[in-house]
């Protein structure tokens, strides 16, 4: 068994949220110490896992929740979930293809920096000497 803690440094979250998320009955089952105290077994890590992954993809605490709640209602949903599911993978997928263009623009610009640090271009990359450079 975990603590708030624990499962929030095993799943890099912080200890707000896990709190949060927990309020809001997005871990069902959560089981409780004599203090109240919140205990995570691993059925609850792996449904704080799946929160943290489609909060990551864009869902709202309200649409994870609506997807707790038809887990919970069984196999019936099954065709329900994997819509949602098939949605998140497509959001995932975009945000997968913008932070590569984020990484191919930092590469260029880094390789822009050294070929000025190995003075094979001018430095164009402060704006406090563009007029100068256009004299």
């Amino acid at each position: 068994m975990y603590n708030v803690k624990e499962v929030a440094k095993l799943l890099d979250l912080s200890e707000h949220t896990v709190r949060f998320y927990t309020d809001k009955g997005l871990v069902p089952n959560l089981q409780r110490d004599k203090n109240n105290n919140r205990l995570f077994d691993e059925e609850s890590v792996n449904w704080l896992t799946g929160v943290k992954y489609l909060k990551q993809c864009g869902m709202s605490v309200e649409q994870i929740k609506a997807y707790v709640d038809l887990c919970l209602e069984g196999n019936s949903t099954i065709q329900k979930r994997y819509e949602i599911i098939l949605r998140q993978k497509e959001a995932a997928f975009a945000q997968l293809e913008e932070a590569q263009q984020r990484v191919q623009y930092m590469i260029n610009k880094a390789d822009h920096y050294q070929d000025i640090i190995n003075l094979i271009i001018p430095d164009d990359t402060n704006p406090g000497h563009w007029n100068k450079m256009k004299a």
